[in-house]
């Protein structure tokens, strides 16, 4: 009987070919030699201050050896063609399909088994990294996905967590976020061992998505992976460990987290837009490499970019379009802002009653931990666009009224301008018409839009 092969569709270089095939004028290839520092972060900062978000292939990056996928995510049309669906259905494809979890599928084999070094054949100078920005203290893997499981339980975790080398076998990394990886992390070391671990460098773009899920405890997001993909993750295990990862991955680090360990790590660009010194400065022990033959490096651009917000945010506004929706149904739009990082929210709702816009801003401050400010208005204001919200602000809202504060919350600590313990706080601004507004919003007829049109052509 023949060995079950991993499904073509979880393939991120055939990703790449039909994407490219598809849609060319949404891929920038650069075949001119590019710095490996700063030289994709200047492209993809360059095409931003034009109002581009095209994803980047560069062919030839000095002293990599392999090409570079960067800017996957900078695009919600494009993360939403990855799930058959139009910009507008965003937020319902990824909750449907994120939900219809599907367990991962062992293989006995796939490319990222290609090459394995183990041991004394590690040198993480071999592995290829970027210098994405100036003041970074070095090139830095920014893609790379961590998994985990439970010392008890076997549960799985897939985490994000910036890396820089720190010696030919050891990585120097940053569990800042303090999430599942650190709750494992934690435990082992209440029982006095190390916890296994395996980074991913280079997944298809679903998989890269589901990494970046919101969800309990318990929750292994290779399911999540299956979900978004229609078909369970193939899966093969690493070899000291027996991690499951990608069978598709172009990179996986195999090793072990002391929890005892430390090293200095950072600054890093991070989504503030500051150069972030703040760290757990933990370590991976690398004890294996594998990679495919022909692996390239997909690279997530770091900073303030819309890359970076959008791969982490895009599951958190679904969840919370999705949890408003259902508690407060005259909610009828969610949008997290490129301009505001990770704390600032939008929401849009059909106003009923006195205090409900106030009620809605509670429900996201307290559910959404990163957020420091939510606006409320009304649901004929765009939230996708910073200057109509603004203009609502500017128009309805009255700070002696509109405004409420929470202090003294759990924040990020990756915000510079949150306490050293990661404290910050709340507050939400109510732009809503309230009862004795008075104005009517000026109109331009349809037909005189309709005329200027075929006059400007």
């Amino acid at each position: 009987m023949t060995a079950p092969s991993p499904s073509p569709r979880q393939d991120p270089h055939a990703f790449l070919d039909s994407y490219l095939a598809a849609h060319p004028e949404d891929v920038l290839v650069v075949d001119d030699p590019v710095p490996a520092d700063q030289g994709v972060t200047g492209l993809v900062y360059e095409l931003a201050a034009r109002g581009r978000r095209d994803m980047v292939l560069c062919r030839d990056v000095e002293g990599l050896g392999v090409p570079v996928l960067s800017n996957v995510f900078a695009s919600r049309e494009r993360v939403a063609r990855m799930l058959g669906v139009g910009p507008g259905g965003l937020h319902g494809a990824y909750m449907e399909r994120s939900a219809n979890r599907l367990a991962p599928r062992l293989l006995d084999g796939g490319p990222v088994l290609s090459s394995v070094a183990s041991g004394d054949g590690v040198d993480l100078a071999d592995l290829p990294m970027l210098r994405h920005f100036a003041s970074d203290r070095a090139p830095y893997i920014t893609s790379g996905i961590i998994i985990a499981e439970d010392p008890e339980t076997g549960t799985g975790n897939m985490s994000y967590h910036r890396s820089m080398a720190d010696s030919p076998r050891r990585l120097a990394t940053s569990l800042h976020s303090r999430g599942d990886l650190w709750r494992m992390l934690n435990r082992c070391a209440e029982l006095g061992r190390t916890l296994p671990v395996a980074m991913v460098v280079g997944g298809h773009p679903l998989f890269m998505l589901a990494a970046s899920a919101r969800v309990g405890y318990g929750v292994d997001e290779r399911e999540i992976a299956g979900g978004l993909f229609g078909e369970p993750l193939d899966v093969v295990a690493t070899p000291h460990h027996g991690i499951r990862v990608p069978a598709w991955a172009d990179f996986v680090l195999e090793g072990t987290i002391d929890p005892a360990a430390r090293a200095d790590e950072g600054p890093f660009g991070e989504f503030s837009g500051y150069s972030s010194n703040r760290s757990t400065n933990n370590v991976i022990e690398v004890d294996a490499v594998m990679r495919r033959a022909d692996a390239l490096l997909v690279d997530v651009e770091g900073g303030n970019t819309d890359e970076h917000l959008n791969l982490a945010r895009i599951p958190r506004e679904s969840e919370m379009a999705a949890r408003l929706k259902e508690r407060f149904p005259d909610v009828t739009a969610v949008h997290y802002p490129s301009s505001g990082t990770h704390f600032h929210c939008y929401v849009a709702l059909r106003r009923h009653r006195p205090g409900q816009a106030r009620q809605v801003m509670l429900g996201l401050l307290g559910w959404d931990p990163y957020l420091k400010t939510v606006v409320a208005v009304d649901d004929d204001v765009d939230v996708t666009r910073d200057g109509d919200v603004l203009w609502a602000l500017a128009t309805h809202f009255q700070p002696h009224r509109d405004l409420l504060v929470a202090d003294g919350l759990p924040g990020s600590p990756l915000d510079p301008s949150s306490g050293a313990d990661g404290t910050t706080s709340r507050m939400g601004l109510d732009a809503t018409r309230g009862p004795d507004f008075e104005g009517h919003r000026i109109e331009v007829s349809p037909h005189a839009r309709e005329r200027a049109r075929r006059i400007l052509g």
